[in-house]
């Protein structure tokens, strides 16, 4: 591959996402440098001061600091594109700071936003209490009910925000329905596809505008650094977002985009072997817990629906027992060789429970309404040796009675 080829879409939208992973977006330097470079820098030289003022009127190319551009984080940016089949991807500091800019750099005070009731929790308290203090009203639908978001539309609906499968219930939404009522009526959709990433499922082949992502969870996924990004049309990212991200400032470092380069190099190997696991332990699980949702059981509800939208199930498995937080910590407890945590999508399986940790900000009714109870655990797995974690659950759901 040549210095600038990875960087040329001429040439790498014909790869095979594989390939994209590996290569997308890559620029060497003249050192010829296999392996991205990590440029460790906040700012850049000029050799004039006229080219200084080009650069910032835009009439010249070239990086003017680090908020705006950084040539690793732009390898990155690239990348993440290629892989969801967009034009242009901006990255950011991490998950939560991408889905804040996705929603705050189009609504303004007056409008209103539909969204899924299910969602992870930081992402309902943007809805619940960060938007309505700047004058933007949200109102929340169960997101398997596309009917449910076409009557809450109002003249002045901007967006539809939702994520599928959803965190932590596993809820999955019709996003070509979604999509299809949104491009009816003008509005916006941004879907959180941090759950599937680009492997199992790319929101914008169903019709979604934007999608934002916890580069934290499968992209990096191995546990090292927080990360974030939003996709789109050229358009909405330079346009739309850019001018948000510039002044507000969630910039993702260099060395960390450089982590997320390396992590994106295995997702697809990462993302099918951790399914795969996580079908094995699922299908252990179900028969041994009141209540389980994955979505390539055929017991999830909604199981026909993933399979036409995903690949495979994803890292993540839903589950609760009767006897409320004390069993449940119970089980966490008794785990030796699952971890408690509330992360997801690592290469170590990872056990919370929502209530006590991810959802704890929001009120026990909104949880409820949610399906998040007391017994509920979220489960991800990882790439441990699957009859490993079955033997570790199977001690441990007996220690506490199940």
């Amino acid at each position: 591959m040549k210095r600038h080829t990875g960087q040329d879409r001429a040439v790498t939208d014909r790869w095979r996402p594989a390939t994209q992973a590996v290569r997308g977006g890559t620029a060497r330097s003249e050192y010829g440098e296999t392996s991205e470079a990590i440029f460790l820098t906040s700012g850049y030289a000029y050799d004039c001061a006229a080219d200084a003022a080009a650069r910032f009127a835009g009439d010249q190319q070239g990086m003017t600091y680090s908020r705006l551009q950084n040539p690793t984080v732009e390898m990155l940016e690239q990348r993440i594109a290629l892989l969801e089949g967009a034009e242009a991807a901006r990255c950011m500091a991490t998950g939560m700071a991408a889905m804040t800019a996705a929603l705050l750099c189009q609504l303004s005070v007056g409008d209103h936003m539909v969204g899924a009731k299910a969602a992870f929790g930081s992402c309902r308290w943007l809805t619940d209490n960060l938007l309505p203090r700047f004058g933007i009203a949200t109102t929340v639908v169960d997101s398997r009910d596309a009917a449910a978001w076409e009557a809450a539309i109002r003249p002045e609906t901007k967006v539809f925000f939702f994520e599928t499968p959803t965190n932590p219930t596993l809820d999955i939404a019709d996003i070509a329905a979604i999509c299809a009522i949104a491009k009816k009526h003008g509005i916006v959709t941004v879907v959180d596809n941090a759950f599937a990433t680009p492997v199992l499922q790319r929101p914008m082949e169903f019709g979604a505008d934007v999608v934002a992502y916890s580069a934290t969870k499968m992209m990096d996924g191995q546990g090292r650094v927080l990360a974030g990004a939003v996709v789109g049309t050229e358009d909405f990212i330079t346009n739309t977002l850019l001018p948000f991200t510039r002044n507000t400032g969630p910039t993702l470092s260099a060395f960390n985009a450089w982590v997320v380069l390396k992590g994106l190099e295995t997702m697809d190997l990462r993302v099918m072997r951790q399914s795969e696991n996580a079908l094995k332990v699922a299908s252990f699980l179900e028969a041994r817990v009141p209540w389980l949702l994955y979505p390539m059981l055929p017991s999830h509800p909604q199981h026909d629906l993933a399979k036409a939208q995903m690949k495979a199930g994803g890292t993540v498995i839903a589950l609760k027992v009767d006897g409320g937080r004390a069993q449940a910590h119970g089980l966490l407890d008794a785990l030796e060789l699952v971890d408690i945590s509330n992360n997801l999508g690592d290469s170590r399986s990872l056990m919370t429970h929502p209530a006590s940790t991810t959802h704890s900000g929001l009120s026990e009714e909104v949880r409820l309404d949610m399906g998040i109870t007391e017994g509920m655990l979220r489960l991800s797995i990882g790439l441990e040796d699957p009859q490993d974690v079955i033997e570790d659950f199977d001690r441990a759901l007996k220690s506490v009675g199940l």
